[in-house]
């Protein structure tokens, strides 16, 4: 079959022929339609993320497809079933074997390409502004990167939860994009962050996967008793935390891996 590969760290995948893979114990085998690509499937190439795979592996963390075959142990899905799973790797190929138990069947009405991205991307939101920031309806919710994967998910499960969102994003495009997904207000990346969100109010949960700048601009526009979700660094900047203004504003600030609480 054809792979998308990544042989060396630090070096461009291929595209290979190799070896079709075999359903082992509990795992199933999936005749892939369409895979889900994440800012993690760029990280693992240069061996930055916290999950890279050993090389050579196949890229693509999420698919979505139709299981073909059962490995020893497995009772369920039965073949033909129309599935998404989260492998972690093994997406971008004809076929892939997942474990069975991560595999969800997916709703008749559900288009093959929008199964296979919403899982991290939806998943990541919900559980981190339900679990995590337990954000509430009468609360504002600062979205930094909003025009991004897990930063559109997260406008509109921030709206669905009932809170008022503000999207941050870079040029006009992005902003209707932003504001199309349900987004209360929308302020422009290169403009003063801080000063226009204190303007709307303040933010009192931020949900944010750029980090860098972003993330101190949101976190000075911070309310009192914020919590500010440490989504990713996508910018390339680790910044540092102020503690100060954490003690004065009693804010919270909380790492988020959704790959920590589920089957990756």
């Amino acid at each position: 079959m054809r792979a998308f590969q990544v042989t060396k760290i630090g070096s461009s995948p291929h595209l290979l022929d190799v070896p079709g893979p075999v359903a082992g114990p509990g795992q199933v085998l999936v005749r892939i339609a369409a895979c889900g690509l994440n800012f993690a499937d760029l990280l693992m190439i240069e061996g930055k993320y916290q999950d890279t795979p050993a090389v050579p592996f196949t890229m693509g963390m999420e698919v979505c497809g139709t299981m073909i075959a059962q490995g020893p142990g497995v009772t369920a899905p039965v073949a033909g079933t129309r599935v998404a799973v989260v492998g972690g790797q093994g997406g971008l190929a004809e076929t892939g074997v997942f474990p069975a138990a991560a595999c969800i069947a997916v709703p008749e009405g559900m288009p093959d390409t929008v199964a296979a991205g919403f899982q991290v991307a939806y998943g990541t939101s919900h559980l981190a502004l339900t679990r995590r920031a337990r954000l509430k309806a009468t609360e504002t919710l600062v979205v930094p990167g909003a025009a991004g994967g897990v930063g559109l998910a997260a406008v509109e499960v921030g709206k669905a939860l009932g809170a008022r969102v503000i999207a941050v994003a870079r040029g006009e495009e992005k902003l209707g994009i932003a504001r199309a997904a349900g987004a209360d207000h929308v302020i422009d990346a290169g403009a003063d962050h801080k000063a226009e969100i204190r303007a709307l109010g303040g933010a009192d949960v931020v949900y944010d996967p750029v980090g860098g700048a972003a993330f101190t601009a949101a976190l000075g526009a911070c309310n009192r008793e914020a919590r500010v979700l440490v989504i990713g660094l996508a910018s390339g900047e680790v910044q540092p935390v102020p503690a100060n203004i954490l003690l004065v504003k009693n804010t919270d600030v909380i790492g988020f891996y959704w790959g920590g609480l589920c089957c990756l």
